[in-house]
């Protein structure tokens, strides 16, 4: 399941690093945003270097104490949670926790809206790794995020891309979740969101190797991967990787999965759902 369990959350990187993202070939995008990933905040970067590496837990740790009392860092907290989920398929307890935390904290329209696009990806999380089907809850939550998020709010592309990982994973419209994708692709533009941009550039892509448009899947899959390396990324570019080498030459995609092996054992098998596609440890023979 090379796409379908490949995520992003509300949480942006710490590391500032410039970006020039042009929009897919097919999607009109405005102009980027004139700011870098994140700021300089001490907490920020910390909490970053450790969600880059895998080391979720230790990230909400560092938050824990903010996330008390404070709302957006209740968030941030549970999106942490959320998206180790995801990547190891462990903690559903504690992000379920997380989440109700954040919930009761949410004061406004838009932090509930948050709220509930969280909810709704740790359901959809649980229906496409097949630990139980939650795609009703999904449905439900992130129906009640875009009532509560407004058009131009700063968690609207993140919410349009999950709505694009429904359409494609589980009601299995490629249309739907190309039109989503897009949106969420030049809105991530719009607020300078990078990281989500590996995110909206990988998904089309694979729509385009889908389709059969080599080129356009290579070009996506490039600048996903280019985007993660830039920002370190580092828990999230084996999979962009094996994503590329699905769009590359035989003998570039076998390097390229080799490499994807190597920083999947160096993250201690994780994300978890790559096992099957990757080349086995040479010293295991």
């Amino acid at each position: 399941m090379s796409g379908s369990a490949d995520s992003a959350d509300s949480l942006r990187s710490a590391d500032p690093v410039p970006a020039q993202v042009p929009g897919p070939a097919s999607a009109p995008v405005p102009p980027a945003a004139a700011r870098t990933v994140e700021g300089d905040d001490p907490l920020d970067r910390a909490v970053w270097r450790l969600r880059s590496r895998g080391c979720w837990h230790d990230a909400a740790v560092l938050l824990e104490p903010h996330a008390a009392r404070h709302a957006p860092a209740a968030l941030r907290r549970a999106a942490l949670l959320v998206e180790r989920c995801m990547f190891t398929a462990t903690g559903w307890a504690e992000a379920e926790d997380a989440l109700r935390a954040a919930e009761a904290l949410a004061g406004d329209d838009e932090e509930r809206g948050e709220a509930a696009c969280e909810r709704g990806h740790l359901a959809y999380t649980a229906t496409v790794l097949g630990v139980r089907d939650r795609a009703d809850e999904a449905r439900s939550a992130l129906g009640r995020a875009a009532a509560l998020l407004a058009p131009t709010a700063a968690g609207r592309p993140l919410l349009d891309f999950r709505r694009g990982l429904m359409a494609e994973h589980v009601a299995d419209s490629a249309d739907a979740a190309r039109a989503a994708y897009r949106r969420a692709h030049a809105g991530a533009t719009a607020h300078g969101d990078i990281l989500l941009l590996s995110f909206t550039w990988r998904h089309l892509a694979g729509l385009a190797l889908r389709d059969g448009e080599l080129a356009e899947a290579r070009h996506g899959f490039t600048e996903s991967l280019r985007i993660r390396e830039e920002l370190g990324f580092l828990v999230g570019t084996a999979p962009a990787l094996v994503a590329l080498a699905d769009a590359a030459p035989d003998d570039e995609a076998a390097r390229l999965r080799t490499e994807a092996a190597r920083l999947f054992r160096l993250m201690g098998g994780v994300p978890t759902w790559l096992a099957g596609q990757l080349p086995p440890d040479p010293t295991d023979s």
